[in-house]
């Protein structure tokens, strides 16, 4: 049994109607990062990083270690284009993008059934090569040792925590929309199997003059 830590990336520019415009930090999402990187290594650290190759991720990663502990990227580890599944369910329903926290509740589970349903395109990826790609960043992980912490994002997350637990992509899409920027899951990875060990955890956030620093967005 190995265990597997995977962090949300800090808050990006929330404001952006396109991939290339959210795929960097905020000020606060900077700051989310180093507070938990300064957590980190008040407990002891971790042996390695892995980022996906997104601009958020690197730069949460990157704060996470001052130590200049073992560091790569993996690919496996990057968001869906959710921008990408929103223009497609605004072709396809007329559904525009959501302008607000409320519509983008109602919206997530929409995105979500249209990909799994296979609507999003024949130039996009599946949702069955998403699962497997994460699954498997997740195995080859675990095969060289206990020690990892992983920066990816909330797609990743929530995708990987349904797997654990058997939810329907209805629920999935309710557990999506509650991971905190650069909160702290973890799994155990035993035989072939993904079990979850803790959801949404934010130690670095926890003090009273820190809770404004909580964000979804």
């Amino acid at each position: 049994m190995t265990e597997i830590t995977i962090v949300r990336h800090g808050q990006a520019n929330s404001g952006a109607r396109t991939e290339t415009d959210y795929d960097r930090l905020s000020e606060l999402g900077h700051l989310q990062a180093r507070w938990l990187g300064e957590h980190y290594r008040g407990i002891g650290g971790f042996d390695r990083i892995v980022s996906g190759t997104l601009n958020r991720q690197d730069q949460t990663a990157r704060a996470l270690n001052p130590g200049g502990r073992p560091q790569r990227q993996d690919s496996r580890l990057n968001e869906l284009d959710y921008f990408h599944l929103s223009q497609v369910l605004e072709q396809r329903d007329g559904i525009p993008f959501p302008t607000d926290a409320q519509s983008f509740a109602a919206h997530v589970p929409q995105v979500l059934e249209l990909w799994r349903a296979g609507h999003a395109g024949p130039d996009y990826e599946g949702y069955e090569d998403f699962r497997a790609r994460v699954l498997g960043i997740v195995a080859d992980t675990a095969a060289e040792g206990p020690g990892a912490v992983l920066v990816s994002s909330t797609g990743v997350i929530a995708t990987l925590c349904a797997l654990a637990l058997g939810l329907e992509t209805v629920v999935k899409a309710r557990m999506f929309l509650r991971v905190l920027n650069t909160s702290v899951h973890r799994f155990d990875w035993s035989g072939g199997e993904l079990h979850l060990v803790q959801f949404g955890a934010t130690p670095h956030l926890d003090a009273p003059d820190r809770h404004y620093a909580r964000t979804h967005f």
